[in-house]
């Protein structure tokens, strides 16, 4: 597939190696925030979108799983990419002469423990690539970057200390957006994502979910979130193993249907093949 994908970040963000991983065939679009993501992609100004989601250290991201139930979108594929954070400097900087570090402020817990043990202090940054730009145009040793290899790349920096994470199976997990549905079986393994409602009443859930248990399907997500502002409804964000045509999976969903209100598939994709 040819085309343009967008992504929340500068060049050289983690989300833009998500797209080369993903779509390498595809030109890529920076975007400033996630809105503008999804904007681009439901205005055909982009053929998909990449949004993360979720990391496996600092969890999800708070403002995309708010935004993606009313984005108007369809998720057709996810990927999994292993962050690598790197301590960038300017050329003839050493680890020594580093103070700072500049990153977003999803990933400065990601590598809080290398920070605290070199006596270098964590400074916010609304983007790791950005950071790696500042940082190059700055010329300043003392200042570093908290980014991809791919960023010191593009904007010419040295990796003065590689692969820093705390965790070392450090993820992120992006989803690939699209004006239009796709719910073919693309692969053995599938992803379907969906939303729905329940009044706030005693045991609603747990009479929703039970379709699920009876008829074995593993339900992977689910997050909640208010209605309107309201405390009297809650809508839920779920992820499950499976293909709406598959029996026992059909077999839940009208189950959830009967107990529940605005039940939307929003995807239905393949597994990554790096799903734990």
């Amino acid at each position: 597939m040819t085309g343009r994908i967008a992504f929340q970040g500068e060049l050289g963000a983690y989300s833009h190696q998500a797209c080369q991983q993903a779509r390498p065939e595809m030109e890529v679009v920076p975007c400033t925030t996630f809105e503008d993501v999804v904007e681009m992609t439901r205005s055909g100004a982009v053929d998909l979108g990449m949004l993360a989601v979720e990391n496996s250290t600092y969890g999800r991201v708070a403002d995309v799983h708010s935004l993606l139930p009313k984005s108007g979108l369809h998720i057709v594929d996810e990927a999994f990419v292993r962050v690598h954070v790197n301590l960038l400097g300017v050329p003839g900087a050493t680890l020594a002469d580093v103070t700072e570090a500049h990153g977003h402020v999803v990933i400065l817990p990601q590598c809080a423990g290398f920070l605290r043990s070199h006596g270098i202090t964590g400074r916010v940054s609304s983007d790791n690539a950005r950071a790696a730009r500042e940082v190059a145009e700055a010329g300043d040793k003392t200042r570093a970057a908290l980014a991809s290899e791919l960023a010191a790349q593009i904007y010419g920096l040295d990796v003065l200390a590689r692969h820093i994470e705390d965790q070392k199976n450090n993820t992120t997990r992006f989803l690939v957006m699209s004006r239009e549905a796709d719910h073919s079986r693309r692969a053995a393994q599938m992803i379907t994502t969906f939303t729905f409602q329940v009044r706030n009443i005693p045991a609603a859930l747990y009479k929703a979910l039970g379709g699920f248990a009876t008829n074995g399907v593993n339900m992977t997500k689910l997050e909640s979130y208010m209605v309107g502002g309201s405390f009297m409804a809650t809508e839920f964000y779920a992820d499950i193993e499976g293909h709406p045509e598959d029996a026992h999976v059909a077999l839940a969903l009208e189950e959830l249907r009967y107990f529940t209100n605005n039940v939307t598939v929003m995807g239905v994709y393949p597994s990554d093949r790096d799903r734990g």
